[in-house]
């Protein structure tokens, strides 16, 4: 491939960063430590019956104690850049800074500076204070304030080294699967308050912005992260579902405020009246680069009402779903391969993806700051760990990314997901995303093959070369 005259061989501008990325809840485990306060998660998981086996992110992978570790071997993968999440319950337990668990924060970010790696902090990657949903969770308009409040206090402590700041990571799922479907914390079952919580959670999103514009270092870049459902089927049920999925958190945090078919389509839900006056403006604060998290296209056809219906977004018959407004859309199942997951393989969709957000708003640079797929992953008996299709869904996604850059699209990093094996949520430790396979009984880290593979392909791209086969 000829080189692009915007960067090296493979097409990608200069700057790109390669990084991969964690959350707080799913990695750090110590969740009684040092002053940390319950969040949403402790009593989710802790609750009997909603997640496999009865699992919890206690230990995790115990980073809290093994950063120091992590950290080198973030930096023996030569990554650029590495995406992390702060635990709100451990800096803020009780409304007052919890100073030991802001040192552990300060330290990781000064460690990944020391080995040139840019931080990445994610403020909220769904691990809300209990106190807070005691109080009526995001439900409440009164979180939006108290999350503004802790980035602007975060923001004092880590401004001066943060490369980029997140506010929040998927507000999808922790307003419609928390509040709507109730498949995560807080597990509420409320389509109205899930629109309340979408609202709030844009809101977060906006005073957060503000805030850390005040008090964090003008080169900091600022921006959130969507998991967008990339649509393909019937034109009104795409419509639909692109409404309550996507353009219900988009729309607002470009400046175009709540599309007037989502208003339609929920009219019967909610009147929309916790939208105040001057929240549009509020919400739509100026961002950097947008992060997109995509793992896999979604089929959606209008459903008869009669024959029987396709569930393939995972709500069950009879289940309370996600998709606020959306009765009369099905969701079909498509052909494989698929992940541990279940979730379709299709890499043309990170290119349709990015393509359409550059086209559609393209003065907003992009990040792609999730992207990976769950295996049953095992270490053999040589101490081996061989994903060869976990290494194939990097790379066709990496090439997908590399066709939209080459495409126009203004794409500023690659982030993989996930560094580690980790709790992933309702599914416990039951699916396996890590380029590093982690012991659960020891804590033992095991490079994949596909982590080998991606240092190589890092590598290669610092020399000009192709993407490693």
């Amino acid at each position: 491939m000829a080189s692009s005259g915007k960067g090296d061989s493979m097409g990608f501008p200069e700057g790109f960063l390669w990084g991969a990325a964690t959350a707080a809840y799913q990695i750090e485990g110590a969740a009684q430590e040092d002053g940390r306060a319950p969040s949403i998660w402790d009593t989710f998981s802790r609750t009997p019956g909603k997640v496999l086996n009865g699992d919890t992110g206690d230990v995790a992978t115990d980073h809290y104690h093994r950063r120091q570790e992590d950290v080198a071997m973030i930096a023996e993968l030569g990554l650029d850049a590495y995406r992390f999440s702060i635990s709100w319950s451990r800096v803020l337990p009780d409304g007052k800074i919890n100073q030991k668990g802001v040192d552990f924060y300060s330290r990781l970010v000064d460690e990944l500076l020391e080995h040139g790696i840019a931080p990445v902090v994610t403020l909220y990657h769904w691990d809300l204070p209990q106190a807070l949903e005691d109080e009526g969770g995001w439900t409440a308009r009164g979180t939006a304030r108290r999350f503004a409040d802790y980035a602007e206090r975060i923001g004092r402590v880590l401004g001066d080294r943060v490369h980029t700041w997140t506010t929040l990571n998927e507000p999808w799922c922790s307003a419609f699967l928390g509040y709507a479907a109730g498949v995560h914390a807080p597990g509420r079952t409320e389509p109205a308050g899930a629109l309340a919580a979408a609202h709030h959670l844009n809101l977060a999103h906006g005073l957060a912005v503000r805030a850390l514009r005040g008090v964090v270092s003008p080169s900091a870049r600022h921006s959130v992260t969507l998991n967008f459902h990339h649509l393909r089927g019937d034109a009104e049920a795409v419509r639909k579902v692109d409404a309550v999925a996507n353009r219900v958190f988009l729309d607002p945090m470009l400046g175009k405020g709540y599309p007037a078919d989502l208003l339609e389509d929920t009219a019967a839900v909610t009147d929309w009246g916790f939208v105040h006056d001057g929240d549009l403006d509020l919400i739509a604060a100026p961002i950097d680069v947008l992060g997109v998290n995509y793992y896999s296209p979604t089929l959606v056809r209008r459903w008869d009402g009669v024959s029987p219906r396709e569930h393939a977004d995972g709500h069950r018959q009879g289940a309370a779903s996600p998709f606020v407004g959306c009765d009369d859309v099905e969701f079909v199942l498509q052909p494989g391969p698929y992940t541990a997951m279940n979730w379709p393989i299709d890499a043309n969709g990170m290119e349709e993806l990015l393509l359409r957000l550059h086209r559609d708003h393209p003065d907003t640079p992009l990040m792609v700051t999730e992207n990976g797929a769950a295996f049953d992953d095992a270490v053999d008996g040589d101490g081996r760990v061989r994903d060869e299709r976990r290494i194939a869904y990097l790379r066709d996604h990496i090439a997908a990314v590399e066709r939209a850059v080459e495409a126009g699209a203004d794409v500023r990093g690659y982030f993989a997901w996930s560094l580690l094996d980790n709790f992933e949520w309702a599914y416990g430790y039951s699916k396996r995303f890590g380029l590093v396979h982690v012991d659960y009984a020891t804590g033992e880290r095991t490079w994949k093959d596909s982590a080998h593979w991606y240092r190589d392909t890092i590598a290669a791209r610092r020399r000009g070369s192709r993407v490693p086969r």
